[in-house]
């Protein structure tokens, strides 16, 4: 099929109205979009239409082909959407479209406009804009988190809600003025942003957390598999009571007991301190260490190969190698053999 008969088409599903009309259309966009470079040639020609509802499809499109592939089609997708200028569009739909094909981009050239349209008067826009915010920005998060926490406290509940989850959970970044944020949102009259927040404390291993999230472990509805994940982070014995309702086979909730339990986190470091050793007596001199992510569960191990710093999760290797510390240091050179040659 051609570019215009593509176009036609995508341009008489974006009109359509009725049942069903709005997951078709993402039916064939999403269909569309496996072509990364099709995506674009009508995506971009889409934003061009005089008609909001075949632009705002153009964004979309464009979105998916970002979701879809890689550099340099996300790439692309910003430059494309940049260049139509989302600051001046005059209709709030296409730039909500807009600003989650910017997210999708991972762009850093997005954050000036995203920062920009982060006091739009609509909502939707406003939420969009938070969750944009930590794709675009992962490697300077902090340039981002003045306008992040402002919007966790948005006259907006949807608003709050999104802001604080890309605060708590998606920005690998820990102050005073972050803490203090996702403290305000634990007495948030909107449960959701509410919940957003004590895990989002709880991820940065804030002991406030702790009967927050054993409250919310405690829900007769259950936990959200998140809850399980801050649960494992913030690593308290305290939780283990309230985790034990629980069916270890559920999402989250394996890891949850173990980082929540001492004898399981001891087991853990014996056999990370043991794998040390047999790495430095396979190979003498060897740079290897064991370090745990600040916002992560578990424990990694570093090695320094050719100047490259490679990483494996400690645990990972504990299961290939049935628990065997020589086998798994063997494990590891046996990763690096291309890299040593």
């Amino acid at each position: 099929m051609d570019t215009q008969s593509d176009s036609a088409l995508v341009e008489q599903a974006a009109r359509r109205v009725g049942p069903g009309a709005r997951t078709a259309l993402r039916a064939l966009l999403a269909d569309v979009a496996e072509d990364g470079g099709r995506a674009l040639r009508l995506g971009t020609g889409l934003l061009g239409s005089a008609d909001p509802l075949v632009r705002r499809a153009g964004c979309e499109l464009l979105a998916e082909a970002a979701d879809h592939h890689d550099e340099p089609v996300r790439e692309a997708v910003t430059v494309a959407v940049l260049a139509h200028g989302v600051e001046e569009e005059p209709d709030h739909q296409v730039q909500r479209a807009a600003v989650r094909a910017l997210g999708a981009g991972q762009d850093g050239r997005a954050v000036p406009v995203l920062l920009a349209l982060a006091g739009h008067p609509d909502a939707e826009v406003r939420r969009a804009v938070a969750e944009a915010l930590p794709p675009v920005s992962a490697g300077a998060p902090g340039r981002v988190l003045p306008v992040l926490i402002r919007l966790t406290g948005d006259a907006d509940p949807e608003v709050r809600d999104g802001a604080t989850f890309a605060l708590g959970f998606q920005v690998d970044a820990d102050s005073p003025a972050v803490r203090a944020a996702l403290w305000s949102r634990t007495a948030d009259g909107y449960a959701a942003a509410r919940e957003e927040g004590i895990r989002g404390l709880a991820r940065r291993r804030d002991p406030r957390a702790l009967p927050l999230l054993a409250e919310l472990l405690d829900d007769e509805a259950g936990a959200h598999v998140l809850t399980f994940r801050a649960a494992a982070i913030l690593g308290a014995p305290e939780l283990l009571p309230h985790l034990e309702q629980y069916d270890p086979a559920d999402p989250g909730v394996a890891a949850a007991l173990a980082g929540c339990d001492p004898a399981a986190r001891a087991r853990d470091e014996a056999f990370a301190a043991a794998l040390l050793d047999a790495l430095h007596r396979q190979v003498p001199g060897s740079d290897a260490a064991v370090h745990a992510e600040r916002f992560e569960t578990g424990l990694t191990l570093t090695l320094t190969v050719a100047g490259e710093n490679l990483h494996w999760s400690v645990e990972g290797l504990q299961g290939r190698s049935g628990g065997a510390p020589d086998r798994a240091a063997a494990l590891v050179l046996a990763d690096t053999a291309g890299a040593r040659a």
